[in-house]
């Protein structure tokens, strides 16, 4: 892959190429990995000094096929893809990427399979938002290396909004919209489970009640940190667990046999392209079962 920019004032290469995202592990892989750095098409190294209107040219070693993911051939419902990033719609019972204990189930799995079938040259996973096994909806990966470190400095500077649905059986507060603000654990019995205690790390939730139907209440919510089972235990906290969410006390028995959570909008700025992406999940049949939404 190959990315080209021009030289608005005389800098080293190495600081140019910093200011474009370019960080000192992508250059590294760059120098021993068979990519390469022209200045107005000759190569150079990263002391070379750039003058204005110099053209540079970055080109990115091909990263491989991560023959340590085997391809799972299942069906993957794609949002959103172009040259550089690739959302898609997660189902719930499938975690993000495999582990020891599960080394097929995940979509990182079903993805890299997709990536055989396209004949991609970069078959490399770079997972940039995940989701709980059993949470659904919009799950956003990077295509290439260059990519996902742009991406996760926007996720740093709180730049990427994600977006969830979640269903309860109580209000978390009198209020519409509001925070919760509860340092989040984990818990002594389990290496699951997380809690709310002092001991924890910062961990902030927004919310809004968008709909009640009968004794049912539909959030939306925002993380603005982004803790294992975040919104499950703030929710639980306040007397509102999620419906199906057995691991938190949530109420069983609706149709719904895991946690009524589902990340329903993913938004960010295109780095490559300067747009903002707003991509949207429809909401998956058993959530949509526990009342018409």
């Amino acid at each position: 892959m190959v990315f080209e920019w021009q030289a608005e004032e005389a800098l080293l290469t190495r600081t140019f190429l910093k200011h474009h995202g370019i960080s000192r592990r992508l250059l590294s892989r760059i120098k021993f990995q068979g990519g390469q750095i022209l200045v107005n098409g000759q190569e150079k190294n990263v002391r070379h000094q750039l003058t204005v209107g110099d053209k540079v040219t970055v080109i990115l070693p091909n990263e491989g096929k991560q023959e340590m993911i085997e391809a799972i051939h299942l069906p993957i419902d794609i949002l959103f893809e172009d040259d550089h990033y690739i959302a898609v719609n997660k189902p719930a019972g499938f975690t993000s990427i495999p582990s020891q204990y599960n080394p097929q189930g995940s979509m990182a799995n079903i993805l890299k399979a997709y990536y055989q079938r396209q004949n991609y040259d970069n078959q490399v996973i770079h997972v940039v938002t995940r989701l709980d096994r059993d949470t659904s909806g919009v799950m956003l990966f990077a295509k290439h290396a260059f990519a996902h470190g742009l991406i996760d400095q926007q996720m740093q500077q709180k730049g990427l909004e994600k977006t969830y649905l979640a269903i309860t059986d109580s209000k978390v507060s009198d209020v519409e919209h509001g925070f919760i603000d509860d340092p989040i654990a984990r818990s002594p019995r389990s290496i699951i489970e997380r809690r709310v205690h002092e001991s924890g790390q910062s961990a902030l939730t927004e919310y809004w009640l968008s709909k009640e139907v009968g004794y049912l209440k539909v959030y939306r919510v925002q993380l603005h940190t982004g803790r294992t089972h975040q919104i499950r235990v703030h929710f639980a906290f306040n007397g509102a667990p999620l419906i199906g969410d057995d691991l938190y006390g949530g109420q069983m028995g609706l149709g719904i046999q895991r946690q009524a959570l589902h990340c329903q909008s993913l938004k960010f700025k295109h780095q490559f392209t300067g747009e903002v992406v707003e991509i949207e999940a429809p909401l998956p049949e058993d959530i949509s079962a526990c009342f018409d939404l």
